[in-house]
C-alpha cells in the first residue's frame, strides 16, 4: 500500500500529524462513548447503559480467568480502557478513507491508530512496563526480581528478560499485523472497483460489505486477545505462587 502519512519537521524532530490526529480523535470518541452510555444511570438499566454495563462485565469476565478475585478490581479500569480504546481504533479506519496525492503520493489524514506498528508496540511496551511496576511495588524490587527472573534456577536469568522483549512484539505486532492487513485488503478492493468501470464496481460493492464486516469481527477480537495476554502477562507478576 502505497500511502503515507502526513508527516512535519520541528527542529530535528519529526510529527505524524495523521497518526497524532486519529489517537487524540479515537480517545475524544471513547471519551464520548462512555460519557454518553453513563448519562442518567437506573437501578434497571436498558438501552445505552446496557451496552455500558455488559462491556465493563465482558472485561471483568476476561480479568477474572486469570487474575485473582482481590486483584480484578486494581486492573479493571485499566483493561476498561484499553479494551475501548483497541477497539475503537480498530473500527474506526474502516468508516472512512481519505486521502490527498502530493508530489505522486497518495498522503493518508484517516486511518486506523492500530494500523501503524509506532502505536501498538507503544501500547505493548506500555503494558509490559506496567506489569513489572506493578510486580515491584507488590513485592519489593529484591523479592519481584527473585521470583520473576532467577526461578526456578539463576542460568535462566537470559531468558526470562527476553521473554519481557517476546512479550511486546507480541501484543504489538499482532495487533499491527491484523488491522494493517485488512487496511490494506479494503484499500485494494477500493481500487479494483474502478479499474473497470461500472463491470468491476459492481461485484465490488458486495465484496467490500462482506470484507467490512469481517474486519469488524477481527477489529474485536483483536482488542480482545490483546486484553487476554495483558492480564495474563500481569497474572505472572502480581501472583504469588509466580
Amino acid at each position: 500500500m502505497d500511502e503515507v502519512s502526513k508527516i512535519v519537521k520541528v527542529g530535528p524532530l519529526y510529527f505524524d500529524l495523521t497518526l497524532i490526529g486519529m489517537v487524540l480523535l479515537t480517545c475524544l470518541l471513547v471519551f464520548l462513548f462512555v460519557f454518553i452510555c453513563s448519562r442518567n444511570l437506573q437501578m434497571k438499566p436498558k438501552g445505552k447503559q446496557n451496552v455500558l454495563e455488559w462491556i465493563i462485565e465482558f472485561v471483568k469476565n476476561i480479568l477474572s480467568d486469570n487474575l485473582s478475585k482481590k486483584e480484578v478490581g486494581n486492573f479493571h479500569l485499566f483493561s476498561f480502557t484499553m479494551f475501548l480504546f483497541i477497539l475503537f481504533s480498530n473500527i474506526i479506519g474502516l468508516i472512512l478513507k481519505i486521502e490527498i496525492h502530493q508530489n505522486g503520493e497518495a498522503v493518508s489524514f484517516w486511518k486506523s491508530p492500530t494500523a501503524d506498528p509506532i502505536v501498538t508496540l507503544t501500547l505493548g511496551a506500555l503494558t509490559i512496563l506496567l506489569t513489572n511496576y506493578v510486580g515491584i511495588k507488590k513485592f519489593g524490587f529484591k523479592k519481584f526480581f527473585n521470583n520473576g527472573y532467577m526461578q526456578p534456577v539463576s542460568f535462566l536469568l537470559p531468558i526470562k528478560l527476553m521473554e519481557d522483549l517476546t512479550n511486546i512484539l507480541t501484543l504489538g505486532l499482532r495487533l499491527y499485523g491484523n488491522i494493517f492487513a485488512g487496511e490494506v485488503l479494503l484499500t485494494l478492493i477500493a481500487k479494483m472497483a474502478h479499474a473497470k468501470g461500472l463491470i468491476s464496481y459492481i461485484p465490488a460493492i458486495p465484496l467490500e460489505m462482506i470484507w467490512q464486516g469481517f474486519s469488524l469481527f477481527i477489529g474485536a477480537m483483536q482488542a480482545y486477545i490483546f486484553v487476554t495476554l495483558s492480564s495474563v502477562y500481569l497474572s505472572h507478576k502480581v501472583e504469588t505462587e509466580h
